[in-house]
């Protein structure tokens, strides 16, 4: 499953909308029950409008109706452009918010995974309710 997602970041950064950082950025979520969610970066005009490979992936996930408890098992991150590319601040709350310390976070480029890191060492105190 690891390469699947590594691959479907990859194929997702190619959709990336990002003229104005150049930095597309991909991202493939793996949920609990065994489907996959890909992302992209979408940028706007307005910096603040546009949003993250990862904000797209569980809009996705959101869509298909899952949401509200724990969903996300595994989540390849994939810089288009760079050696290794780790979930912004932002979006490490996002994906603590449907996943868990544990869920597993694979650092991609384009050659495969790079580094495996947990959602827990990427967000330690991560605010919940």
């Amino acid at each position: 499953m690891r390469d699947t997602l590594h691959k479907l970041a990859l194929a997702a950064a190619q959709k990336s909308h990002s003229p104005y950082s150049n930095f597309p950025v991909g991202v493939a979520i793996l949920s609990a029950d065994g489907k996959t969610y890909t992302g992209c970066n979408i940028e706007n005009a307005s910096y603040p409008e546009g949003w993250c490979a990862e904000t797209t992936a569980i809009s996705h996930m959101i869509m298909d109706g899952k949401g509200g408890t724990p969903h996300i098992t595994e989540i390849a991150v994939l810089g288009l452009k760079a050696d290794l590319c780790t979930p912004c601040g932002g979006c490490r709350q996002r994906l603590a918010e449907f996943g868990m310390p544990e869920t597993k976070v694979h650092l991609c480029n384009q050659e495969g995974i790079v580094e495996t890191v947990t959602l827990g060492d990427l967000l330690p105190k991560s605010f919940s309710l």
